[in-house]
């Protein structure tokens, strides 16, 4: 614990990240009934950390914000009435508190998400519920534990929701964690997968990864032919569409009765869908916000049989190196997941 029971954490006051900065002062936090104080070693940035920076949900102007949605650690004090873990336990944070199962309800989806309304990451301590955190997978460092969360959970929901199977026909976008934990997770299941990417450097990388065929998106604007060129004619069977602006493209490579799932917009809120084709084929399409607890300790013991199965860490910064990080975030030009190491 820390003597001084204060911590350090990366706070911006205002709209931008390049404004943020360390703060030394701030309280420790304690663990009170049902929850466990727990010790950051690591956190991961998400696209949706920059745009809470910008949005500063239910903040007042001027109020401080702590940034972060994933976070791994060791438990180092428990509340009243904790069971699932104990002192020294490493554990990794789920995104939205409280949605254990099943589908989220209105209550648990609105304002029930670290780093944007609730209070992120970005910070020596946090405290979560006992109900909130699953157990670190064993033999994983704690920055690779924290790209979990979001990246890997939204992956893996997004294929499993899709119905995953040997065989089938997989199509992803671009280099970030969830398309690369896609490619991973689908490779490993016995699916082929073709990876859209706009640079030679980066469909070469996918390729030693696993990818049966790359397709270079510049060259290739309207690639929903090359997928159904490299498929026979016949489609894709899941396109994790992360783009959000490709959305007709993601239909279009879709074989009869395929899924997208649509987990992000880094390339545009909005998309011109044509009703003609979404009809005809009989696609599925399906918003992925990111996945329950039950899903999160799924995908971990899964991970457990591949042992082999690793996130692609960009980069590494420290605490002091926080706006370089966002700054790399923000470029688009990393390939796999940015960590913070605290």
């Amino acid at each position: 614990m820390n003597a001084s029971q204060t911590m350090r954490a990366a706070v911006t006051h205002d709209k931008t990240w390049a404004s943020l900065n360390v703060q030394s002062s701030l309280a420790l936090p304690r663990p009170q009934a049902g929850e466990v104080l727990l010790k950051v070693r690591a956190v991961s940035l998400n696209y949706r950390d920059l745009l809470m920076i910008n949005a500063r949900v239910g903040l007042a102007e001027g109020a401080p914000f702590v940034p972060g949605s994933d976070a791994s650690g060791e438990v180092v004090a428990v509340g009243e009435g904790v069971t699932r873990w104990r002192v020294g336990d490493r554990l990794t944070t789920t995104y939205m508190r409280g949605w254990h199962r099943g589908a989220p309800t209105v209550a648990q989806r609105a304002g029930n998400t670290l780093g944007g309304p609730l209070p992120g990451v970005l910070q020596e301590y946090v405290v979560v519920t006992q109900d909130d955190a699953v157990r670190t997978p064993e033999g994983w460092s704690d920055e690779e534990a924290s790209t979990l969360p979001i990246a890997a959970l939204t992956a893996w929901t997004t294929l499993t929701d899709g119905g995953l199977r040997p065989g089938c026909t997989v199509v992803t976008q671009g280099s970030g964690g969830v398309a690369l934990f896609a490619l991973q997770f689908a490779k490993a299941a016995g699916a082929r997968v073709i990876a859209i990417s706009s640079t030679d450097e980066k469909r070469a990388h996918l390729q030693r990864m696993g990818a049966d065929l790359t397709i270079d998106r510049r060259a290739n604007p309207q690639w929903q032919t090359a997928v159904r060129e490299a498929t026979g004619g016949i489609g894709a069977d899941i396109v994790v569409e992360t783009t959000g602006a490709t959305l007709q493209s993601s239909i279009a490579s879709c074989a009869l009765g395929g899924f997208v799932g649509v987990v992000g917009f880094v390339g545009g809120a909005q998309a011109d869908v044509s009703m003609r084709s979404l009809i005809a084929s009989m696609v599925r399409v399906h918003g992925i916000l990111v996945g329950s607890r039950d899903g999160f300790e799924s995908m971990v013991a899964m991970l457990k049989n591949h042992a082999a199965l690793r996130p692609v860490i960009d980069s590494v910064f420290t605490l002091d190196q926080v706006v370089p990080a966002f700054k790399r975030q923000q470029s688009g030009e990393q390939f796999g997941k940015i960590v913070v190491r605290l």
